[in-house]
């Protein structure tokens, strides 16, 4: 299929999960044109249980998603369409996003919310577990592990952070796995806290939970483990258009103001593709600002040619 939507729309979002629908949803309570495209695709998609949301403690975030999606349609300014933003390009009354069926559609302005995609060490049977006895983030997940055996995969230097958080959830076994080996000070400040430090490489992870098998032979049960996986922008949208991105330890992400607007004039971005941490409390704080400034941007900005600068 291939045309052009007629309709130009107060803003376009790009991405229909908490950042983008949150945002979606102070644009449609302003009465405002909103199209969202969203291909489905949850970061989170492959945990059971979400926490440390207020209000929405333990549920399945699948759920979560979809009730928030259902709120969001109520509005009747609001448009969704199933698919993937396939380019990006500026124009002179704001943005132009053609999606995977080759339809073209207008917008003032643009909100990015397109979230990233996890790079997870190579390791057998770890990709299998990720969002069920793998983590990444403790306040998420390290309470259901009831204080059981809790083991941090190191993947650099980066995983003393994971290590020196994790004993406050359960004792912590360091997996160095060759990734780096502590200094003097790192190796007595993990005994401070308690960490056992373990040198052999892993072979595999198999069990239930997750049992970690050694090159020695050795097998060691854990409750749960943590990995600091890399991560790259899952879009090339901002790219298209020239965002700035920022490079940090465990990848890429979006530079944004206070506002969540990018370096390009009337291009918006939350959630986890434009800041270095991530969850769905921070993401829909994000997206409830990034809304509001947008609505703010097109309230007040006197000179909609700003937008098409070069």
């Amino acid at each position: 299929m291939y045309g052009n939507d007629t309709t130009t729309y107060d803003a376009i979002i790009v991405g229909g999960s908490y950042a983008g629908i949150a945002a979606a949803l102070q644009l449609a309570r302003a009465r405002r044109r909103v199209l969202v495209i969203d291909e489905g695709v949850r970061r989170n998609r492959f945990a059971s249980h979400s926490h440390g949301f207020l209000g929405q403690d333990g549920r399945p975030p699948g759920d979560i998603a979809a009730e928030a999606r259902d709120q969001l349609m109520r509005y009747p300014t609001v448009t969704w369409k199933t698919g993937r933003a396939e380019n990006a390009a500026r124009t002179a009354e704001g943005v132009r996003i053609t999606d995977s069926d080759g339809i073209a559609h207008r917008g003032r302005r643009l909100l990015l919310a397109i979230g990233v995609v996890d790079e997870l060490p190579a390791i057998p049977g770890l990709k299998e577990r990720w969002g069920r006895s793998v983590f990444h983030c403790p306040y998420c997940h390290g309470y259901e592990l009831e204080q059981g055996r809790i083991g941090v995969v190191a993947v650099s230097g980066q995983s003393m952070h994971h290590a020196l958080m994790l004993p406050d959830w359960g004792p912590t076994t360091l997996l160095l796995n060759g990734a780096f080996v502590p200094d003097a000070d790192q190796s007595a400040h993990l005994a401070r806290r308690g960490v056992a430090v373990e040198t052999s490489l892993i072979t595999g992870i198999g069990g239930d939970p997750a049992e970690v098998v050694l090159d020695d032979g050795r097998i060691l049960p854990f409750a749960g483990l943590f990995v600091l996986p890399r991560s790259r922008i899952a879009s090339p949208l901002a790219e298209q258009l020239g965002c700035a991105t920022e490079d940090g330890p465990l990848g890429t992400h979006i530079r944004v103001d206070a506002m969540q607007e990018t370096s390009v004039p009337g291009v918006f971005a939350c959630g986890d593709a434009a800041r270095a941490a991530g969850s769905v409390a921070l993401a829909v704080g994000a997206g409830t600002i990034a809304g509001t400034a947008l609505h703010r941007s097109l309230l007040f900005c006197e000179d909609e040619a700003l937008f098409a600068r070069p």
